[in-house]
């Protein structure tokens, strides 16, 4: 198995364990919103970067 792939099961692993957490706090909504609001920035700032 490389350094990538063990990488990347940790960054998922971390993402399932922040949702579980989020779901404890009652803030499901706030984590929801701010995944959404990364990914449309990370989106723009590649195709400006492009």
């Amino acid at each position: 198995m490389s350094i990538n792939k063990t990488r990347g099961w940790l960054y998922f692993i971390a993402k399932i364990i922040g949702d579980i957490n989020a779901v404890n706090k009652g803030t499901v909504g706030k984590r929801i919103a701010r995944r959404a609001a990364g990914k449309a920035t990370g989106k723009a700032l590649g195709k400006f970067f492009k």
